[in-house]
């Protein structure tokens, strides 16, 4: 790993030897490279001066919270990104699993239950059902993968098309057994335990168990991404699928497998979505695949592709939850909320390419 205070050393060291033209240019490259997590930490101070509640342990913890719900998601769409595609359908999976998992882990004397004839709940039963509703996501992004690699299709129409292909089965599921699509609640107490139930306290705030999930997947996933061969494979496909191919690389096999993980992660965060928002709509995991884009992109995933590293995706989500806590406690709207989110969306991506056209 590279010295932090080296690597500031010898950044201070060219510095000198620019002339006068240059070093304007390195000032500007440098805000504009860097403007959202300027423009961040001057909202953040802004934030904390108005709301001084907004560094308590309390506050933090909400944030963890956030952080460990919507990382899962993140994780597994910025292999799409990495390479030079993107998923449409992350949302819509993540509420059809969110879906499956609460029918199945509803309360034995729940009088709306789904199905009556399910067993009690159990460790092992939701044990069960979670691997069940990963597989569920997997196997949709496995017609992602095989038809962006098999017909060479864009992922954005193929995952558009997954993504209405998967609405049309929720609205399908919720109509079920008369249930006229009403959400899914009746939640068993052993599932809300599983996944929220207190790991620790901060302040006064109780940090559920899901966050430690996070922690696991973020080193499973660390461990894909620069461990194994797939790993090497993937951003060897995503910064050039013909060199790739020409050293050996299996571009099908990898393009299909980056967008089964996805899908994997994807029915993962509608597992521990169903617990978090306490009862499943059909609208459940609507657009969520916004954030995860966006946390993506501020990280420093990149849609140029084969550029992206789990530490920056942990970063980006940070960075999103800070800004969408500060806002939430300054009092924005909800609507307010979605026009601040394109925004960022854009500036991220045309900040990213400004930086792709600038090394070219």
């Amino acid at each position: 790993m590279t010295n932090p205070l080296k690597k500031i050393k010898q950044v201070s060291a060219d510095y000198k030897l620019l002339d006068a033209r240059d070093k304007k240019r390195f000032w500007t490259d440098g805000i504009l490279n860097n403007a959202l997590y300027i423009l961040m930490a001057i909202f953040v101070i802004y934030t904390a001066s108005v709301r001084p509640n907004f560094l308590t342990l309390g506050s933090f913890a909400n944030l963890i919270t956030q952080v460990a719900a919507y990382l899962p998601m993140a994780l597994g769409i910025a292999g799409c990104i990495v390479l030079t595609g993107t998923d449409l359908s992350a949302g819509r999976i993540s509420g059809l699993t969110a879906a499956f998992a609460a029918v199945m882990l509803q309360k034995t004397d729940f009088a709306n239950k789904m199905f009556q004839s399910l067993p009690k709940v159990t460790l092992g039963w939701i044990l069960l059902v979670m691997l069940g509703v990963v597989l569920v996501g997997a196997i949709i992004g496995l017609v992602n993968g095989y038809f962006v690699a098999k017909f060479s299709l864009h992922p954005f129409i193929v995952t558009l098309s997954t993504q209405l292909i998967t609405y049309g089965i929720i609205l399908w599921f919720f109509g079920l057994n008369g249930n006229n699509g009403q959400p899914f609640s009746g939640l068993s107490k052993e599932y809300k335990e599983f996944v929220g139930g207190e790991l620790f306290r901060l302040g006064n705030v109780a940090v559920p168990k899901y966050v430690l999930y996070a922690v696991l997947l973020v080193a499973l996933m660390w461990f894909i991404w620069n461990k194994t061969s797939f790993g090497k494979n993937m951003f060897a496909v995503g910064s050039n699928a013909e060199a790739a191919k020409v050293s050996g690389v299996n571009v099908f096999w990898t393009t299909v497998l980056v967008h089964t993980l996805a899908g994997a992660m994807y029915g993962y965060a509608g597992f521990v979505e169903g617990v978090r928002s306490g009862s499943v709509a059909a609208t459940t995991g609507l657009n969520a695949e916004c954030d995860a884009i966006a946390a993506c992109v501020i990280g420093g995933v990149s849609f140029v592709g084969g550029t992206g590293s789990i530490s920056g995706i942990i970063l980006g989500v940070f960075i999103l939850r800070i800004i969408f806590v500060a806002l939430t406690m300054l009092g924005v709207d909800s609507s307010s909320l979605y026009i601040i989110k394109g925004a960022i969306i854009l500036c991220a991506c045309a900040l990213d390419m400004r930086k792709y056209l600038v090394k070219k």
